[in-house]
């Protein structure tokens, strides 16, 4: 029998404020334990929680981007349960009446474009963390994270394979960071995923018994984590088993998931509604304030770039990747009105060089505006394209204007006729024999010349100009 995953997916997103959700304490990663608490966070008896407008802001603007329904009126709720992060003994979220639901996200996977509901995108605390020591049996915890802002956005069982997982993940994970309400930090925790992952017969509507996976932290795990339990799945019931529904564990290190407890429903939770929160009221007007403030989102700008810079599809996705990343490439263009040429080095050696010193866009030590210089010396011929590969090694290190460093290494493209007459009969007189054989039809001789001439004026000489002379003295 041919079965076909059923996937939905649930992510955390810590938001970027610099408060947590219900108190005053910072929400700064890598303090010391528990240091950012207070009764609230710690959840001391008579302390009362107030809530933290910018959550809500940051909250609406995911729901604009995703196309969401916002409920005008909608109300917090206690989760109860038991765990050592959890001081308080239940999370305050949003159950019955959340922020937003019902939107959507578009993803393309393997050329075909495809949409992706989102159940609901509700505000909620995070718990603490719990450390473990290696080599004790003792665990440590740490309250710090108890109370940080959280969205979860809860999406539909739409997703049929890992590669439709990924894309709708790397989707959400770039709206996220284009709004500037996550910074997407996987590593940190600020970014998380969950999966429901089910199996059913390929062309049935009903769904089959399904696992949730924790403990994945990265794009690639998420990937393999679903792989493996796919395939799990599928021995299990090709064997003629039954799939039992649980919560599972990624184990990164063996490449499988494995059983961690029993998987707990709504009811488990015992919800009820938060009687220290009052029903949160959102207007019209408070929607449309938040709304001015959305920047062009990625796709649109995607698009955009492609109409208006005439640059391949490709392009303008790396360029798009960050809203950091688009602004440099645009100020470029603005700069030097040569888009094609301005993404060819911002996806070349600006990213190379980046990715090779793991710097962020934003730390470049090469200004859009002397990359730009430097464009606008290729194309009026004061430098070569092979000596400004040299000239933007220099501007790397040293973070110095084009020109500054042009003059002082003396690398001024020779553009002198005279001079690169001279050179080119150097160069034919050094190799009669070839001369000879590319007079007789061995046209890809051309070449050997130009280097010879390039090699001896140390890249310097204008290739246009030497393209253009070295025809005439050869056809002589």
């Amino acid at each position: 029998m041919e079965y076909e995953a059923v996937i939905g997916l649930e992510v955390h997103a810590q938001l970027l404020t610099e408060t947590k959700i219900f108190c005053g304490c910072s929400t700064r990663f890598g303090a010391a334990p528990n240091s950012h608490t207070c009764p609230i966070c710690l959840g001391m008896p008579g302390v009362l929680p107030v809530m933290n407008r910018k959550v809500v802001e940051y909250t609406i603007k995911m729901a604009l981007a995703t196309h969401c329904r916002i409920n005008r009126e909608n109300s917090f709720a206690r989760k109860n349960y038991f765990y050592p992060d959890l001081p308080k003994g239940y999370q305050i979220s949003q159950y019955a009446y959340p922020l937003a639901e019902h939107g959507y996200v578009e993803v393309e996977v393997d050329g075909e474009k495809k949409r992706i509901g989102i159940t609901r995108i509700h505000m909620e605390e995070d718990a603490g963390k719990l450390v473990h020591d290696e080599y004790n049996p003792v665990s440590y915890v740490d309250l710090n994270r108890a109370g940080v802002p959280l969205i979860e956005i809860v999406g539909e069982p739409d997703i049929r394979s890992s590669e439709e997982a990924i894309a709708y993940l790397r989707r959400l994970h770039e709206i996220l960071v284009y709004l500037e309400i996550c910074d997407g930090n996987m590593e940190e925790g600020s970014f998380r995923c969950d999966a429901n992952i089910s199996l059913r017969p390929r062309g049935e509507d009903e769904l089959g018994t399904r696992a949730e996976l924790k403990n994945m932290n990265s794009f690639r795990n998420v990937q393999r984590a679903l792989e493996h339990e796919i395939k799990r799945q599928q021995y299990v019931l090709e064997g003629g088993g039954q799939v039992v529904q649980e919560t599972r564990l990624w184990d990164d290190s063996k490449g499988v998931t494995r059983s961690m407890r029993g998987k707990e429903e709504a009811h488990d939770y015992r919800y009820f509604p938060d009687p220290d929160l009052v029903p949160l009221i959102i207007s019209d007007e408070w929607i449309e304030e938040v709304r001015k403030t959305l920047p062009e989102l990625p796709l649109k700008k995607r698009e955009r770039f492609i109409l208006e810079y005439a640059i391949p599809e490709y392009d303008a996705g790396v360029l798009t990747a960050s809203r950091d990343l688009a602004d440099y490439y645009e100020e470029t263009v603005r700069l030097c009105r040569k888009p094609k040429i301005a993404s060819n080095w911002v996806m070349g050696d600006i990213l190379r060089y980046l990715n090779e010193e793991k710097r962020d866009i934003k730390a470049c030590p090469v200004r859009s505006i002397a990359l730009a210089e430097m464009i606008n010396l290729i194309e009026d011929g004061t430098i070569s394209g092979k000596i400004a590969k040299e000239v933007f090694e220099e501007m790397w290190k040293s973070e110095r204007p084009p020109k500054e460093i042009i003059e002082e290494k003396g690398l001024l493209q020779i553009t002198d006729v005279d001079i690169l007459k001279k050179v080119i009969n150097e160069a034919l007189e050094a190799d009669p024999e070839k001369v000879e054989q590319y007079r007789s039809g061995k046209e890809k001789l051309f070449g050997h010349f130009m280097g010879q001439v390039m090699k001896a004026t140390r890249g310097k000489a204008n290739p246009k100009l030497v393209n253009k002379i070295l025809i005439e003295m050869l056809a002589e």
